[in-house]
């Protein structure tokens, strides 16, 4: 079976940790973690960091190093929202969670939808039709919180508004609640610990394409094969597979792959990806151009932004090191590394408009995660007898965690499929019949 994939990256950052502090997140890919032997790290942001949101004219809210001083600012600002958006995106991942049960019992699906559908009805499968801001304001959710909050989540884990679906919304906003984590030493510690582990021969190419072939290995029995072309540092080569898995996005300006002599044609579909550009800059914020008149009052590490065309940024914040800071771990809010997002490339007056000094800059762009315009249609899973498109889903929702579920629906799809096992594939009211089951 050959994998097509590419490297990756999504931003997933923490919003607040105002509302609660009890409990990490259920995450199954703890057990990878486990396997693995790699430690996690609770704090996405730096230790110590507070976070502001700016709207281009001032501060809409500070965050204070006091947790009962935030309580009461989010009250006084916000009444009772942040506590529902709390209980609303808890009800969603509730739901969301069946899927490890699933996975766990082997069962599969065969499209996205039918996956989010059995997870929680029409009402997911709803929320791709509707953008967040929609969805929230339908709930009862107040323009003020949905512009100064919600839309700052939006911004810098999407690079997008409040204009997309409102499953990835809600995605978002996840982030909002406390427990995240993140690994030690970097993310890349899972991808490169799951391959070992599988003992996957990897072959670096770039695949070009793949042809559907048909082989006679006995008179009357013939096989349909996949040939797959991909260049590598020796050039041009390839092999041939019963099963061939794509994990990686498919279009013209991401994995290119032409799709040959096949009948009926491996469908074409829109796939536009929204491009995000990441600057890392190490120097000294300018905290006048943020309204702050004396640098010494500025304690902010994280500065994330409503909607204004007038804004060339979408968040910034100092950057957090994948391994232990020493001391009480925090950094130097005035002079350190800091991350900015944005739409575009920032020219040097911009640079200079948001830091006083800098000694270095480090910019990477790219197309992060697709571009969200509600209503959505998810790229099939199955694109051919046996070969299986595993970045659909990020149409939904763009994230790590999506990204393995699909891996693993997609492992268990491809099995039952090959092994005829139908009654695991696309099974409906799977929550009712597993509780009967146990």
């Amino acid at each position: 079976m050959a994998t097509i994939s590419s490297s990756g990256s999504n931003s997933l950052a923490a919003c607040f940790e105002h509302l609660d502090k009890r409990r990490f997140h259920r995450h199954p890919p703890f057990i990878s973690i486990k396997l693995l032997n790699i430690a996690v790290r609770l704090q996405l942001l730096v230790p110590g960091s507070l976070t502001g949101i700016y709207n281009g004219e001032e501060f809409v809210f500070e965050e204070s190093s006091w947790y009962i001083v935030n309580l009461l600012k989010l009250l006084w600002h916000y009444g009772l929202n942040p506590l529902r958006m709390y209980m609303w995106v808890e009800d969603i991942l509730d739901k969301f969670m069946r899927i490890y049960r699933y996975q766990t019992h082997d069962y599969a699906f065969s499209s996205n939808e039918r996956l989010l559908h059995a997870l929680g009805g029409n009402d997911f499968t709803r929320m791709l039709n509707q953008t967040i801001d929609e969805a929230m304001q339908k709930a009862g959710f107040s323009l003020k919180f949905i512009n100064e909050v919600v839309c700052p989540a939006m911004r810098v884990n999407y690079g997008q508004g409040v204009n997309i679906n409102s499953f990835v919304g809600a995605v978002s906003l996840a982030g909002v609640e406390s427990g995240l984590w993140s690994v030690k030493g970097g993310n890349k510690l899972v991808c490169t610990g799951l391959i070992y582990a599988s003992k996957a021969e990897v072959i670096p190419g770039t695949v070009l394409s793949i042809d559907g072939v048909t082989e006679l290995f006995s008179p009357g029995d013939p096989v349909k094969l996949y040939q797959v072309t991909y260049n590598t540092t020796s050039g041009l080569t390839g092999d041939t597979y019963d099963i061939v898995v794509i994990a990686a996005p498919l279009g013209r300006k991401m994995a290119d792959i032409a799709f040959k002599n096949f009948d009926p044609p491996v469908p074409d579909f829109p796939n536009p990806y929204h491009q995000t550009v990441v600057t890392f800059v190490h120097g000294r914020l300018n905290a006048s151009f943020f309204g702050y008149r004396d640098p010494s009052t500025f304690h902010l590490g994280a500065i994330f932004t409503t909607e204004n065309p007038k804004l060339f940024i979408n968040s910034l914040g100092v950057v957090s090191p994948v391994g232990d800071v020493g001391g009480e771990g925090k950094l130097p809010l005035q002079s350190a590394v800091w991350k900015v997002f944005s739409k575009e490339v920032l020219t040097k007056e911009q640079l200079n408009l948001l830091f006083s000094s800098y000694d270095s800059v480090k910019m990477k762009k790219w197309l992060a995660y697709p571009h969200y315009s509600p209503p959505e249609k998810c790229p099939p899973i199955v694109l051919h007898d046996n070969i299986y498109y595993l970045n659909g889903i990020e149409r939904a929702a763009s994230a790590m965690e999506m990204s393995v579920i699909a891996a693993k629906n997609t492992a268990l799809l491809a099995y039952h499929r090959w092994y005829g096992n139908t009654d695991r594939i696309d099974q409906e009211d799977l929550h009712e019949k597993l509780k009967t089951e146990l």
